[in-house]
């Protein structure tokens, strides 16, 4: 599965249902690593299509493996489905003693494959679909809110704008895939030393007691905020005066 790269130009793949008849010709178990695996098929929210585990199996896998975490939205594991008798044989492999997930993993797991119940609930409960789905209108009007703060613990030594951008989806899946968004650009007033100020500022950011990532870019600091939800808000604006 193509999860962090894309191919572009005159390219073919072979199915997945092509692999799967090959395989089954020579009593062979066919084996997809799905990489991101989601379980929704995320056009019903105006994104961009990628292949589900149900359609993957459906396409004749005889075992997908696929992230716990990343598009799933739930914590950070490796899921393995498909027939009962290979998953069997799995389970014997002492490998999977080793490799199995605590307790703590399976308590996050279980409620974020509840949420999948509800379908129609999805995209206000499940917190990565809730992200990818903001509205921009929504982030330009908090960007124009945080300006005049942020530009206040800056000073006049830098210039904050707001700033139409995109967010990059990746996170093993959909690697090239850009999502309309907002947020704020900031740069040096004097336009001297701009590499050596932004490479400071960047760092300064960072060092804050609940450090904030942004990217450098053209010159400039940039923040998308699509993950910058009002909990969180609250706390970057009460860490702004730590910047001077």
């Amino acid at each position: 599965h193509c999860s962090n790269y894309a191919i572009t130009g005159f390219t073919k793949a072979v199915s997945d249902a092509d692999v799967a008849g090959i395989a089954h010709d020579h009593q062979l178990p066919m084996i997809v690593d799905l990489g991101s695996g989601t379980l929704i098929d995320m056009r019903d929210w105006g994104l961009p299509y990628e292949v589900t585990v149900r359609e993957t199996v459906e396409s004749g896998a005889d075992i997908v493996t696929f992230s716990g975490d990343k598009l799933l939205g739930g914590p950070q594991a490796g899921i393995i489905v498909g027939k009962k008798e290979l998953i069997a044989q799995i389970k014997k492999n002492p490998l999977k003693r080793a490799l199995r997930v605590g307790k703590i993993t399976l308590a996050a797991l279980e409620p974020t494959l509840r949420l999948y119940l509800n379908p129609e609930k999805l995209a206000e409960e499940l917190t990565t679909l809730r992200l990818f789905t903001r509205k921009a209108a929504d982030m330009q009007a908090q960007a124009e809110n945080l300006l005049p703060l942020l530009q206040q613990a800056l000073g006049q030594g830098f210039v904050v704008e707001t700033a139409a951008m995109n967010s990059q989806i990746g996170s093993g899946a959909l690697p090239v895939e850009n999502l309309p968004s907002f947020g704020l650009k900031m740069y040096p007033a004097s336009g001297k030393q701009a590499g050596r100020q932004l490479t400071q500022l960047e760092a300064r950011f960072r060092a804050l007691p609940r450090p904030v990532i942004g990217r450098l870019h053209d010159d400039a600091f940039w923040l998308d905020l699509r993950c910058l939800e009002s909990a969180a808000q609250a706390l970057f604006v009460e860490q702004l005066a730590q910047l001077a």
